[in-house]
């Protein structure tokens, strides 16, 4: 699984890419975890608002943290 959280590195960035590790220590689902601070690569991907996390691909959240229970709906669990 290919997870990646982006965001400048704002405290809101920081604690959903802290909600995302815990979640993934709760499952027990081992994924490889990127953060991606780059506005050109942010761009890249379509996205726009921060923070943002990003599922083997696909977007799953933009402009908001995501609670804990939305992370592990996204993980199967």
């Amino acid at each position: 699984m290919d997870i990646k959280v982006l965001g400048p590195g704002c405290p809101k960035c920081n604690e959903t890419e802290k909600l995302v590790r815990e979640a993934l220590a709760e499952t027990g689902i081992i994924a490889q975890v990127a953060k991606v601070t780059d506005f050109k690569e942010m761009a890249m991907l379509g996205v726009f608002a921060t923070p943002a996390v990003m599922v083997n691909g696909a977007l799953k959240c933009s402009g908001k943290v995501p609670a804990k229970k939305e992370i592990l709906a996204w993980l199967g669990k």
